[in-house]
């Protein structure tokens, strides 16, 4: 007797045919982006046009931030150590965890309570709602996800990803529960506390309906080539078994440039 097969409902695999959510492998490599076909493996659905943009910025945004983060630190030692690719790749990966790149499904998981909570939603309401989270959090000395930064007071990438999010109309009831937020926590600490970019992308995937299960595997796809090029440039360049020091590097490679 033969077993009854199990069921996926994201690709289909026939001879000669590929079709990922009923779309063919070919007319997503002639007509979708990386970002976008990443999209629809998430949500089941392609991007719109400006859904498309915004989730694309958002994968750049954080394609890489140095030498300094504990996943890139990892994948260093890994390489020094005399891991291959594959081998370093891994432990870089393996260090996003809760405290680092977890800020973005934190971040989200709170501003769903905040909705949750909120029956009405109107604005004073989810600002007493807000302030009952955000003293919650000050008061067990707990840092609120998706607030501020150890290198930036005001990220580039949060600005852009916010700033382009309104241009395409994308800026939802998420990013405005954000933004209240921050409002609300200058209030209680008497400190100008900005959101970072793990908020904004929290934010942001949710106005784009991205289950919050997705916020870590987002951030380490598009962390992905970032560590890959610092593992090659450590096996190329650096001697092996070095003491790699977090703080004491200089950036030595070319100067600002600007796309035409």
């Amino acid at each position: 007797m033969k077993n009854k097969p199990w069921e996926t409902k994201i690709t289909e695999i026939q001879e000669n045919e590929i079709r990922i959510h009923g779309y063919t492998i070919e007319d997503l490599m002639e007509k979708k982006s990386f970002a976008e076909t990443a999209f629809l493996l998430f949500t089941g659905k392609l991007p719109d046009g400006n859904e498309g943009k915004l989730f694309k910025s958002m994968m750049v945004a954080c394609a890489d931030h140095g030498v300094t983060p504990p996943s890139t630190l990892a994948a260093l030692t890994a390489a020094s150590t005399g891991s291959p690719m594959n081998g370093a790749l891994a432990a870089g990966i393996l260090s996003i965890n809760e405290f680092h790149g977890g800020a973005i499904e934190n971040t989200m998981k709170f501003l769903i309570q905040l909705k949750e909570r909120s029956m009405e939603g109107d604005e004073s309401e989810l600002r007493t709602i807000a302030d009952d989270i955000v003293k919650n959090y000050t008061q067990q000395n707990m840092r609120l996800p998706g607030f501020g930064h150890r290198i930036h007071t005001k990220d580039p990438r949060t600005v852009k990803l916010l700033m382009l999010a309104k241009e395409l109309e994308l800026s939802g009831t998420y990013v405005d529960s954000l933004l209240l937020v921050q409002d609300v926590l200058s209030s209680v600490t008497g400190k100008s506390i900005p959101v970072n970019v793990d908020g904004a992308l929290g934010a942001l995937l949710l106005d784009l309906a991205v289950p919050h299960e997705y916020a870590n595997a987002f951030f380490i796809m598009s962390r992905v080539p970032g560590l890959i090029a610092h593992i090659f440039e450590e096996q190329t360049m650096q001697k092996k078994m070095r003491r790699i020091d977090p703080v004491n590097h200089i950036y030595t490679g070319e100067g600002p440039k600007a796309l035409l």
